[in-house]
């Protein structure tokens, strides 16, 4: 379990700051985890930032909520750049679902950790045909944090890191749940996509 490094957030002394990335395939417990950092956050009566995409509307239009239906509340934004409009004094900022942001979600995070900020990042790392997703593998770069959570494969009950689509849309950006996705390890998840049952990895 992540424990919270003791350092002096909440001083408003720049340069104290850091980047933590919780990462993982679908149904791992990115936002499960993401919760509970922020909650403790709450707790410890920090001032806490919540942002997550705006296209994310699948469980609710402004909260974070879990496959496990534990939630926090958060701010909708349409772009990175907002996230830094709208962080103000605050002394932690959690981001939800990071794969769906832009580029500049990258200098945010840096800028944000840079003004004395603890940012607390979740998202996939990798998309439905194994490659990296978006720019979550430049965040895992410049993060001082690293965790990555696993999911039980839906197939063989193994470990799983990757996330499998039922369905044969091959759009990279597709919202869903149970019923569109599955976690599968690493022989589940070739095996099925070898079945075509999944749309051909691109080179």
């Amino acid at each position: 379990m992540f424990i919270e490094p003791k350092k002096n957030i909440g001083s408003n002394q720049a340069g104290v700051g850091w980047i933590e990335v919780i990462c993982g395939s679908m149904f791992s417990g990115k936002t499960e985890e993401l919760i509970r950092r922020l909650k403790r956050a709450y707790i410890a009566r920090l001032r806490v930032r919540i942002f997550k995409p705006k296209i994310d509307t699948r469980y609710h239009p402004s909260h974070i909520v879990s496959h496990n239906d534990n939630s926090i509340e958060s701010i909708p934004v349409g772009s990175a750049t907002e996230i830094l409009h709208e962080a103000g004094d605050c002394d932690v900022v959690g981001i939800d679902e990071a794969q769906f942001f832009d580029q500049a979600i990258i200098k945010v995070c840096t800028q944000l950790a840079n003004d004395g900020k603890r940012v607390i990042v979740a998202g996939l790392d990798m998309d439905f045909k194994g490659q990296p997703f978006g720019y979550i593998p430049q965040l895992l770069c410049i993060a001082e944090y690293v965790t990555k959570v696993h999911a039980i494969c839906m197939v063989c009950g193994d470990v799983a890191s990757y996330s499998f689509r039922l369905s044969p849309t091959d759009d990279q950006v597709m919202l869903g749940e149970t019923s569109t996705y599955e976690a599968r390890c690493r022989k589940c998840f070739y095996a099925g996509r070898e079945k075509g049952k999944s749309p051909e990895i691109s080179e």
